[in-house]
């Protein structure tokens, strides 16, 4: 029964080793390959467009064999390409957005929101580094934006506003929170076209089109909403995170669908459903649109090969305008950082159907989410996150501090049965049978069970996973400072043993092939450490391989979790010093002797006998 005890454990660790190894070993440098190509054949890309002064033509709106209007296509070329970003911004006419949080401007041309930065976030830890870009124009690199319109029925002869009709402003010619911004195009045949744009204080952008029908006759047109993105983002590759397009759809849920894979389908079929959203995320931005809660809407996934579109659309029922009157249509545009609490509260307020799910809890939600806002509590109780994260293991110690009390107490009572179970090994020689059977008498009659030293391991590894996914997902944790050299939990540990922790002025990183293994930092090391004391409480593996493994197993996750964020790896280190503390207390309670000084002294006189051979 021990050594299936040990097996079991050892199968959960190898598990985890294998879990993490695949990433860091395999997926991580395939990613860096896929990345590498994908950046030469942009540049190749780019170096043709500027040489031939070609760009990909505009298609027509697509239209269904039914009689009805689809959401248009749209192309990612513009007349002339521009080297730099700034440059496609001022080749054409624009209205400034200034909001609290945002700033940017609509493209005149097209009427389109195109542009825009998220002012409350940097590129990196320095506060003087620029901000992110989340919108940027056609013609430009990198295009990503979101558009609207109307299209209508093959055989209408209605003329709409297109990608290159020139708006003209309407009032206020500056779009922030208390000022709207309207633009107006007139078709010259009786029908004026208006789009409104308005703004809270933090992301959300609300949309009315209308139409002025001044002719006798009726005109039927299908609203529609778009969000286009040129090209395969940089992506962080991890598994446990989706970035690419991403919708709820009524019942049918939450649709996650990655770059890759809607590239190989090119259209994907969507159900038409009066409740949901859809959009493209990345980690910790997301631009979506959501109309109306209540009114039906028919949503599309796309991927355009000839212009390298990623495309979300959205088309709506029809309008039908009958002469002299108006008609308009209403939805909504998210369009900025995916703050939890912000998203919570849009769900609540705008009534959007599981908008929460636009951040990637993952499996483990139920957990995932709750301790994120244990964190977030604590965090506005102590003014740091790594604190916030040291004192919510004390309360994850605490809540399962019985089951770890009673396992710890078991294993305490095997090393007091040790000499009985040795006896019973020798009396029963190779009767495996008669082995087992008088060491279950044994435990029946100890009260142990062989198991419970499973039970602390098997209960740390979901609040592993969990707490490693709020501090990957959770934009409230990048850059978020800890002391000394930590500027950032999200990201790992910057020092290096190799370089005597910035003592030499090198970068091991830059090392080919080895340069991640050798940013050894701290933090990783403080966690092998106490790991390896843990491992070194209990009594060493009869089984000369199991000893191996379990000598080795510190070191392997120190290397493993050396890349991993500087957060994760302080509450790892933080668990095994609770941990050790409570396995050296319970035993000496037990009367159990405490076998760290033995096994450190066994280590280092067998390492002496290796060097005198």
């Amino acid at each position: 029964m021990i050594s299936e005890n040990r097996n079991t454990i050892l199968a959960v660790v190898l598990s985890l080793i294998v879990l993490l190894g695949w990433q860091y070993f395999v997926a991580g440098p395939q990613l860096e390959r896929q990345q590498a190509a994908l950046e030469a054949q942009q540049q190749a890309e780019a170096e043709r467009l500027a040489a031939d002064g070609a760009n990909p033509q505009t298609p027509q709106p697509s239209v269904t064999t039914g009689g009805n209007a689809s959401a248009p296509t749209q192309a990612a070329g513009a007349p002339t390409s521009f080297a730099s970003r700034d440059q496609a911004l001022a080749a054409s006419k624009r209205v400034v957005i200034d909001t609290p949080r945002l700033e940017g401007s609509v493209n005149l041309t097209g009427g389109r929101l195109d542009d825009l930065r998220l002012k409350d976030y940097h590129e990196t830890v320095d506060r003087s580094s620029p901000t992110i870009v989340l919108f940027s124009p056609k013609g430009g690199p990198n295009p990503y934006y979101a558009d609207y319109g109307w299209t209508k029925d093959p055989a209408s002869d209605v003329v709409l506003p297109g990608q290159d009709s020139v708006w003209s402003v309407e009032g206020e010619a500056t779009l922030t929170p208390s000022k709207p911004l309207t633009l107006t195009w007139d078709n010259g045949n009786g029908l004026i076209f208006k789009r409104s744009y308005s703004v809270d204080e933090n992301y959300m952008f609300e949309v009315v089109q209308s139409v002025e029908n001044s002719t006798t006759d009726a005109v039927t047109i299908y609203p529609y909403g778009l969000i286009a993105r040129q090209g395969t983002p940089e992506t962080t590759g991890f598994f446990i995170l989706h970035e690419g397009l991403i919708g709820v759809f009524g019942e049918d849920g939450l649709k996650e669908v990655d770059y890759g894979g809607l590239e190989e389908e090119g259209k994907m079929a969507l159900p038409q459903v009066d409740q949901g959203w859809l959009g493209i995320t990345d980690k910790y931005w997301a631009s979506t649109l959501i109309p109306v809660p209540g009114n039906d809407f028919q949503p599309g996934f796309s991927h355009s090969t000839t212009t390298g579109n990623f495309q979300a659309d959205f088309l709506g029922n029809a309008v039908t305008v009958a002469g002299g009157s108006t008609g308009e249509t209403s939805s909504y545009l998210f369009a900025g950082a995916k703050e939890t609490n912000l998203i919570d509260s849009y769900e609540a307020t705008l009534g959007v159907k599981s908008f929460e799910l636009l951040i990637d809890w993952g499996w483990f939600y139920f957990l995932t989410k709750p301790m994120f806002f244990v964190i977030d509590w604590l965090f506005h109780l102590s003014g740091n996150f790594g604190v916030a994260i040291l004192l919510v293991t004390v309360l994850v110690k605490l809540v399962f501090f019985p089951l770890a009390n009673k396992s710890y107490v078991s294993m305490s009572k095997m090393k007091l049965v040790q000499p009985q179970m040795t006896e019973i090994r020798e009396k029963y020689g190779d009767d495996r049978q008669k082995q087992q059977q008088a060491l279950m008498e044994l435990y029946k009659k100890e009260k142990i069970n062989p198991l419970a030293g499973c039970l602390p391991i098997l209960v740390q590894i979901p609040v592993f996973f969990s707490l490693y996914k709020v501090l990957f997902v959770t934009i409230e944790m990048r850059h978020a400072p800890f002391f000394g050299w930590i500027q950032d939990l999200s990201a790992p540990d910057p020092t290096s043993l190799f370089n005597l922790f910035g003592l030499i002025p090198w970068d091991p990183s830059v090392v080919p092939i080895f340069g991640p293994f050798l940013m050894l930092g701290v933090w990783p090391l403080i966690m092998g450490i106490t790991m390896f004391i843990q491992m070194k409480m209990n009594p060493a593996p009869p089984d000369p391989t199991q000893q191996m493994i379990f000598t080795w197993m510190p070191v392997i996750f120190t290397f493993m979790l050396a890349s991993f964020p500087a957060g994760l790896v302080i509450y790892w280190a933080w668990n095994n010093t609770l941990s050790v503390t409570q396995q050296y207390v319970i035993m000496r309670r037990q009367g159990a002797k405490v076998e760290l000084w033995d096994n450190l002294a066994a280590l280092f006189k067998r390492k002496k006998s290796a060097s005198n051979d």
